[in-house]
């Protein structure tokens, strides 16, 4: 895939997505748990060299406030890009995403007990049969909240502002994805 049709199929998703429960109803939600069962296997994200290159330099620069060592930045970008095209995500928006949740502390924990990169609630371990699972390690953690976060883009029809408020636990309401899409534009989003 060459760097053009990157960006178109990019800008095209990121246009489809723009028009836009927390607690016991995501843990009764069936659907959502067979995302996440189902994107628990490995996949790469890169089609192109040229891309990678571009695409990692480009997101490496940007992420060198949160994370000094250029070497962990690289292969976090790496993972992000990946998952974030396993579950059909701009990377770009998971990114941002991951700045708004945790800044980049992969051992990061919520006051509600959210753990990782993308605060991921604990109960999801049990709730797909793998309680053994650590949220702290970032493939982990990366590969459920896209999961999860692309189930709610499904499940509100293609409205992220919703999708977004849903990944949160705070249906009907915008701060959280006003605060994810400032971080999105200021931070990630490529022009």
């Amino acid at each position: 895939m060459t760097l053009l049709s990157h960006l178109t199929r990019y800008l095209l998703i990121t246009a489809l997505l723009l028009p836009a429960f927390a607690g016991a109803q995501q843990r009764n939600d069936p659907s959502l748990i067979q995302s996440l069962q189902d994107n628990l296997h490995h996949a790469d994200g890169f089609s192109d060299h040229f891309e990678t290159e571009v695409w990692l330099l480009d997101m490496s620069q940007r992420m060198r406030p949160f994370i000094e060592d250029p070497e962990q930045r690289i292969q976090l970008l790496q993972i992000v890009h990946r998952e974030a095209l396993r579950t059909n995500l701009p990377p770009e928006l998971v990114l941002a995403l991951i700045h708004t949740e945790s800044s980049f502390d992969r051992f990061a924990v919520s006051s509600a007990g959210a753990q990782g990169l993308m605060q991921v609630m604990p109960f999801w371990k049990s709730v797909i049969g793998r309680p053994d699972d650590n949220l702290t390690d970032i493939e982990t953690n990366l590969r459920y909240g896209s999961a999860i976060l692309s189930h709610y883009l499904e499940r509100e029809s293609g409205n992220l502002t919703r999708a977004l408020a849903r990944y949160n636990g705070s249906p009907g309401q915008t701060w959280y994805p006003e605060r994810v899409y400032k971080n999105w534009t200021k931070h990630w989003k490529n022009d």
